[in-house]
């Protein structure tokens, strides 16, 4: 009975017609889209006659699946998901559906209700704002840090001002190579953060003890920099070095962390 129905309910190429110079394409509706159409069909032969679908079942009009049913809130609903494409934003897809849900409501007819039940950016949103946030304290303690333990004003002003300009900076080269804002970068970001300013404060705080001795800051400068050069260089490799890795991991790492936030 399937392979019956199957074989007359196929949709299939119908053909085309041509001369030397034009080309018709056949087109025709062969698909059966009402119960009366499939009762006469044959769906096997009896003692040389032939059985038709209404001598064996009852055809009637219903749903497609009758042992599944959706509900939303307690009422009977019709479920739909909608999903990115890859490469996709995520939080400006969700953004568009959204602005399109007035106008879709408008066109349904008022007794049909068109609520969002799950929507996965809540929870992207909440975490890129807990990030910013995080990227916020972290800037402010390093330079609280650094004013606590150095008591001086200029060495304070000086990575107050490189932090966030490393930052910016950071973003350039990011929009530069198409890379967009994601859990993952942010994080990367709070981190360097501390970073940005490691090596500042070394070199700051061995200057500082030829200052304290009583040289001239130019004189400090000049015997405590080469002094710290290869240490500055040893801590920047090392860090480099922990964070190779990241860059060769992929599957669902890049699945997950891709293009939360657009730039």
């Amino acid at each position: 009975m399937r392979a019956a129905l199957r074989s007359a309910n196929a949709n299939t190429p119908k053909g085309s017609l041509e001369d030397q110079s034009n080309r018709w394409i056949l087109n025709d509706t062969d698909q059966l889209l009402k119960p009366e159409q499939y009762s006469p069909l044959i769906v096997a032969y009896g003692n040389g006659a032939p059985v038709r679908l209404s001598d064996i079942a009852k055809v009637s009009e219903g749903i497609e699946d009758i042992r599944n049913s959706g509900y939303a809130n307690g009422k009977i609903a019709v479920g739909m998901g909608v999903g990115r494409q890859p490469g996709a934003n995520i939080i400006e897809t969700v953004d568009r559906i959204m602005a399109l849900l007035p106008e879709l409501r408008a066109s349904i007819p008022p007794t049909v209700a068109l609520e969002t039940n799950f929507n996965r950016t809540t929870t992207i949103r909440a975490s890129v704002k807990d990030i910013e946030i995080t990227m916020l304290v972290t800037v402010t303690l390093v330079v609280l840090v650094i004013f606590i333990f150095l008591r001086n004003a200029l060495a304070t002003i000086i990575p107050s001002i490189a932090v966030p300009l490393s930052i910016i900076g950071t973003f350039g080269v990011m929009y530069l190579l198409h890379y967009s804002l994601d859990n993952l970068s942010l994080m990367a970001l709070a981190i360097c953060t501390g970073f940005v300013v490691d090596d500042a404060i070394v070199v700051i705080e061995n200057i500082s003890r030829y200052l304290e001795a009583g040289d001239s800051p130019l004189e400090a400068a000049t015997k405590g920099s080469p002094e710290i050069g290869f240490t500055v260089l040893s801590m920047s490799a090392s860090l480099i070095a922990v964070f190779i890795p990241l860059l060769l991991m992929g599957g669902s790492l890049e699945d997950c962390s891709a293009n939360l936030l657009s730039h």
